[in-house]
C-alpha cells in the first residue's frame, strides 16, 4: 500500500520538542517499509488548504497521521483529521471531535469532572479569553463559562493545597510552571488570576493553575483494535532519585534536556508488587472510561496522579501521543510483546478497519 506519512511543518530553528516530529515520522516510514509498504514522508504545511492539497497530490491508500498543530498552535491539531475525514481518506489515530475536546486542557478537564472522573480542581482567569479572528463556536464557549464557574473554587481550600500553572495548548509540558503557588485564602487566589492573566497576555494562549497532587504518577497507553481498546502495561514514573525538597513532575526538561539532572532521573518502571493490583485494576478502568468518553480511536494515553489515599486523578488525556521510539507509548508497546515495527502495522490496520466499518 502507499502510505503517506503526515507530519506538521517544522522550522528548522524550532526547539528540540517541536523537531520530535521529524524523528517520528522517519521511524515510522522505516517500519512501514520494513512492512513492505511504500511510505512517503510529507509536510502538512501550516493550514488546512496547503494539507488538502498535498495529499490529494500524493494518492495515498491510508495516511498516517503525525500531525501536532496546524497554524503553528497545538490547539488546531483537529483541523488536520477533519481534512483527511472530509477527503475520506483513511487515517491513523483519532479523529477530530476526540483531537478537538483532548487538544484543550479545559474541556477535558470539564468533561471529566461532569462525568464523574476524578480530575484535580483549577482555578481560572477572571474571564474567558478570546481570539476574535477566530472565535469559539457558541457550543465551546457553553463549555468554556462552565469550566470558569467550577474554576472559580469559592469558598475554604485546604491549606495544604498547592496549585500548578498551564496552557490550556500546548503539548509536551512546554507550557508548565514548575513553581507551586498556594490559594487557601481570597489574596492568594486573586494572585493566581493575576499571573494567569500576565502569562495569557504574554503567549495569546489561555492558561490556568491545576492542583498539584502529591503522589505517584502513571502512564497508561491504550490501543484500538476492531475487539476495542486494548491497554498495554502501565508505566509509573520512577521520582526516587528526586530529594524530598524537589518538585516531582515531568516537565519539560524531563522530557527533552538529556543533560537534565530531570531527564536522567525520570525512569519509567513496568514492574509492580502485589499490593498494587487493587490500584492498577483501578487505572486501567479509568482509562478505559476516558476512551469511552472522549471517543479515543487508534491510540492514546492517560496521565494519572494517585495521592496518598490511593485516589487516582487524570491529569491529561493524550490522543495520537508522541512515536519516537524512546516514547512512553511504543516503551508500552514492547512491555506488550510487540516490536515497533508491529505497533505501526497494528495502527494501519486499525485505519483501515475502522476506514470499512464507515463505509
Amino acid at each position: 500500500m502507499r502510505v503517506v506519512v503526515v507530519h506538521q511543518e517544522v522550522a528548522p530553528e524550532a526547539p528540540e520538542d517541536e523537531r520530535d516530529v521529524l524523528t517520528q515520522a522517519q521511524t515510522v516510514a522505516e517500519a512501514l517499509r520494513e512492512l513492505g509498504h511504500e511510505a512517503i514522508v510529507v509536510s502538512a504545511g501550516t493550514t488546512p488548504v496547503e494539507l488538502r492539497t498535498r495529499v490529494r497530490e500524493l494518492h495515498p491508500d491510508v495516511v498516517f497521521n503525525l500531525v501536532e498543530s496546524v497554524y503553528g498552535s497545538d490547539r488546531f491539531q483537529y483541523l488536520a483529521a477533519r481534512v483527511l475525514e472530509e477527503l475520506s481518506i483513511p487515517f491513523t489515530g483519532n479523529g477530530s471531535r476526540a483531537l478537538l475536546l483532548t487538544g484543550d486542557k479545559r474541556l477535558t478537564k470539564l468533561l471529566l469532572a461532569k462525568s464523574g472522573v476524578p480530575t484535580p480542581r483549577w482555578i481560572c482567569g477572571s474571564e474567558i479569553v478570546q481570539n476574535p479572528d477566530r472565535p469559539e463556536e457558541p457550543r465551546l464557549l457553553q463549555y468554556l463559562e462552565e469550566f470558569h464557574r467550577i474554576g472559580r473554587l469559592e469558598g475554604d481550600i485546604p491549606s495544604e493545597a498547592r496549585f500548578l500553572l498551564k496552557s490550556a495548548w500546548a503539548h509536551a509540558s512546554a507550557g508548565l510552571v514548575e513553581r507551586l503557588w498556594e490559594a487557601s485564602r481570597t489574596e492568594q487566589r486573586e494572585r493566581i488570576q493575576t499571573e494567569i492573566a500576565a502569562r495569557t497576555a504574554a503567549t495569546g494562549e489561555p492558561w490556568f493553575a491545576e492542583e498539584y497532587i502529591d503522589g505517584r504518577e502513571f502512564n497508561l497507553s491504550l490501543l484500538g483494535t476492531a475487539r476495542g481498546p486494548v491497554v498495554l502495561p502501565p508505566a509509573e514514573i520512577d521520582f526516587s532519585a528526586f530529594s524530598p525538597r524537589q518538585l516531582r513532575i515531568v516537565g519539560y526538561r524531563a522530557k527533552w534536556d538529556p543533560d537534565s539532572f530531570e531527564y536522567r532521573a525520570t525512569p519509567r518502571r513496568f514492574e509492580f508488587p502485589s499490593e498494587d493490583s487493587p490500584l492498577l485494576h483501578r487505572l486501567n478502568d479509568t482509562a478505559l472510561a476516558c476512551w469511552r468518553l472522549f471517543g479515543l480511536a487508534g491510540y492514546a494515553r492517560v496521565d494519572f496522579r494517585v495521592d496518598p489515599e490511593g485516589t487516582p486523578y487524570v491529569l491529561e488525556i493524550n490522543a495520537n501521543p508522541c512515536l519516537s521510539p524512546d516514547a512512553g507509548f511504543p516503551a508500552a508497546a514492547v512491555q506488550a510483546g510487540r516490536s515497533f515495527a508491529q505497533l505501526v502495522g497494528l495502527l494501519l490496520e486499525d485505519a483501515l478497519a475502522r476506514s470499512r466499518a464507515q463505509t
